[in-house]
């Protein structure tokens, strides 16, 4: 996220680690933009590790499978540790923030953004309403009960926790705009995650009145457009 990297406004020549690379987003970012020494990318998945290596020929990018509670890496191995979009989904994240201020130099960085679920990921927001109007019982599915740390004072305990000082939160807005409804409906289709996984399990009936509550509940403009915010909330700490 490039946001992200213009916050933490940090010099060139650094060795990176991306804490949960997935299929190196975030790596190629910091490739691009922050002029770094090298960047380690991690991630538990073999598939998206076996992607990264395929999509990112820089020779200054390194993929290797691990988990990020056990970084298989010596202490004050990197300048700045990162993670995106992965501190939510593994089991421990108290350990894998510890283990990423293990790694990191004294005086490196250890920053990670998390969609800020409960909140201002409009386009979640507005699904996770209208389907729980319907269906009561398909509360515990909506991410921002299920996700809790994904707010500023759980992030902010959990790096002073792990030993970090100057820890910060900062809010970052990214803007949505979806051409019309079927452009905003179409993820939840075939996608991942549980709002497609739920809409899987509807019958034709359902998923048409969930279709049709959620086209009356979003803000379209005159011109069938829909502009929502993706927020995330970062979090930056010293080692």
């Amino acid at each position: 996220m490039r946001e992200l990297l213009t916050w933490l406004q940090l010099p060139g020549d650094l060795r990176w680690l991306d804490a949960g690379c997935g299929t190196g987003a975030l790596s190629s970012v910091i490739l691009e933009r922050a002029a770094p020494r090298r960047v380690v990318g991690i991630d538990p998945a073999g598939g998206f590790v076996a992607y990264a290596r395929a999509h990112q020929l820089d020779e200054r990018a390194i993929f290797v499978t691990a988990d990020a509670r056990a970084l298989p890496f010596p202490a004050k191995a990197f300048d700045a540790a990162v993670a995106g979009l992965m501190l939510n989904f593994i089991p421990q994240p108290s350990i894998a923030v510890q283990e990423m201020a293990r790694v990191t130099r004294p005086d490196g960085v250890v920053a990670v953004y998390v969609w800020d679920y409960a909140g201002e990921m409009q386009m979640m927001h507005h699904f996770w309403d209208v389907a729980t109007a319907l269906d009561p019982d398909i509360a515990q599915l909506d991410e921002g009960r299920r996700f809790p740390l994904c707010q500023p004072e759980p992030l902010s305990a959990l790096f002073r926790f792990a030993g970090l000082r100057s820890v910060d939160v900062q809010a970052i807005d990214v803007p949505t705009h979806f051409q019309d409804f079927d452009d905003y409906w179409l993820p939840f289709l075939g996608g991942q995650g549980s709002a497609p996984s739920y809409v899987a399990t509807l019958g034709e009936e359902q998923r048409a009145r969930l279709r049709e509550r959620l086209r009356t509940s979003l803000p379209i403009a005159p011109d069938g457009s829909i502009d929502l915010i993706a927020r995330a909330w970062a979090v930056r700490g010293m080692r």
